[in-house]
């Protein structure tokens, strides 16, 4: 191939990428402004008194709840597209940034100082945010440090967290572990997902479905994607469908 025809080739690949680049970026900008359409701004406390920022999805007279925690390099609106889905099959879904972070705009602004050893208690404080919302059939959701701490607040909470599921999330971060103790401590059913070419992503998750109780399921999927990153990888569709029923399974709708 002459220098000019691989030049074409390459011009002709580029454009192509262009293209797709645009059309994921356009749907995902329409997935967030309906996202932000289907929810609205509330604002709660952690149970240590730190003023949080959240949104809620879903249907007001919904019967069980989600709450969704993100993982350390991201804030709440890397949770909107799921939580939109969630909330449109009849979940009173929650989102929120852990203390400290402060995206502004519709990204919202929690209060206080990043510490990931105290992120439990800031979802500890969305547990109790739904309850008194009327609600107290309760899942967890939590990506990478917002697994782990996750983990901890369901070893807490008994009965009220039915579920907990967690992406990525490591055994120990920055003080805050979910050690075979609190494994152990959990009565609900127990999701852990994680990728094959995570880091040590892979290890943790097979080590805290060996440390837990059943109802529990670990799933170490073909990815180097970490936390949320996964609900828009490779593997979305199929984790997607899997939390989907496995919340249907142990947190359903009515």
């Amino acid at each position: 191939m002459g220098g000019r025809a691989r030049l074409r080739a390459f011009l002709a690949a580029a454009l192509v990428l262009a293209a797709a680049t645009g059309a994921a970026c356009n749907q995902a900008d329409a997935i967030r402004k309906q996202a932000l359409a289907d929810s609205d701004a509330v604002r709660f406390s952690s149970i240590d008194g730190v003023a949080l920022a959240g949104r809620l999805f879903g249907p007001n007279d919904a019967k069980a709840g989600v709450i969704l925690a993100h993982m350390m390099p991201s804030d709440q609106r890397s949770w909107y597209g799921f939580a939109d889905r969630l909330g449109g099959v009849g979940y009173r879904v929650l989102t929120f940034d852990l203390r400290g972070y402060c995206p502004g705009g519709d990204g919202g602004c929690s209060q206080g100082s990043k510490d990931v050893a105290q992120i439990w208690q800031d979802v500890a404080g969305a547990v109790g945010f739904l309850e008194s919302l009327g609600i107290h059939r309760v899942g967890l959701i939590g990506a990478s440090m917002g697994g782990t701490a996750s983990l901890v607040v369901a070893s807490q909470e008994g009965e009220a967290v039915r579920t907990v599921a967690t992406l990525s999330a490591p055994a120990t971060i920055e003080g805050l572990a979910a050690g075979p103790s609190v494994l152990q401590a959990i009565t609900g059913a127990k999701l852990f997902i994680a990728g094959n070419a995570d880091g040590t992503s892979a290890l943790d998750a097979q080590a805290f479905y060996d440390e837990s109780q059943p109802s529990k399921r670990v799933e170490i999927l073909p990815t180097g994607d970490h936390g949320t990153d996964i609900l828009e990888g490779s593997q979305s569709e199929m984790v997607t469908n899997l939390i989907t029923g496995w919340l249907d399974q142990h947190l359903p709708v009515r």
